[in-house]
């Protein structure tokens, strides 16, 4: 998150640019609002999430298993096992292994995601969003995409 509120004005940046030549003042202000753009919106999806019993990091290990070929997603129709393997979500998320594990196991316990042993392989299991998981992506998107389009409509930087 990026927590500061108050930025600082274009006559402060250029007073800083004057003190450190190597510092663009156009620059600077322009990645001062997009941090201060992302970290509302961030504020925004979590109480969203909050609000529908989930968080962040739940939600896109649903999303991210429920966009794969075969999973009935995103990659419905197309040919393929469908779901991951716990793995596989790690490196599709930002998120270290130990914490996709934890999410994975607590979204099997809410009957969200199931999960299959691999043939051939005793420890690895896909990991397929269940119906009920479908169910809580299908009542969700709408109102996060919903979100999303408010929130990227919006002129004013301070809103959102």
């Amino acid at each position: 998150m990026f927590f500061l509120k108050d930025l600082p004005t274009r006559q402060m940046l250029q007073s800083y640019g004057e003190r450190y030549p190597g510092m663009d003042a156009e620059a600077v202000a322009g990645a001062l609002r997009l941090l201060r753009r992302g970290s509302l919106l961030m504020r925004a999806l979590e109480a969203y999430f909050t609000a529908h019993a989930l968080s962040q990091t739940r939600f896109l290990v649903l999303i991210v298993i429920d966009r794969e070929p075969g999973q009935g997603g995103a990659g419905q129709g197309e040919s393929g096992q469908g779901g991951l393997l716990a793995s596989e979500i790690a490196d599709r998320l930002d998120i270290s292994r130990p914490v996709v594990t934890d999410t994975v196991k607590a979204l099997v316990r809410a009957g969200l995601l199931g999960s299959a042993p691999v043939p051939g392989d005793g420890r690895a299991k896909r990991i397929t969003v269940t119906p009920a998981g479908g169910a809580v992506l299908a009542d969700l998107l709408p109102g996060y995409f919903a979100l999303i389009a408010d929130f990227m409509a919006c002129e004013d930087e301070g809103a959102g």
